[in-house]
């Protein structure tokens, strides 16, 4: 990833955070808010499965787009719940450098 693609996701995550206040008539991502935490996890979940079947079917412009809204959710879901991308970046940070199989072994 390049520098510019990093700060569209930080963009993205900041524009998420700011629209937790916002009109949910003027504004999708307030009105996913405005369902609840519940509802924003669904919706992720629901884009989720979207991605999983492009990745199966294997059409990679129809995978890349499923992609951008299960990011988008993501971040929905978990500013619905105050955690932010940063603490998922410290998170990963944290897990740098340690094995997947040692990692998942000490939770």
């Amino acid at each position: 990833m390049t520098g510019s693609e990093l700060e569209a996701l930080a963009r993205l995550a900041t524009t998420v955070e700011a629209r937790k206040g916002a009109d949910p008539d003027t504004s999708w991502t307030a009105k996913l808010f405005s369902k609840g935490p519940e509802k924003c996890a669904e919706k992720f979940g629901e884009e989720a499965v979207e991605a999983i079947i492009e990745a199966v079917r294997g059409d990679r412009a129809r995978l890349t787009a499923e992609a951008a809204d299960v990011v988008y959710h993501l971040l929905v879901m978990l500013a619905a719940r105050d955690v932010s991308l940063a603490d998922v970046a410290a998170e990963l940070a944290r897990r740098e450098g340690v094995s997947g199989i040692a990692e998942k072994a000490s939770r």
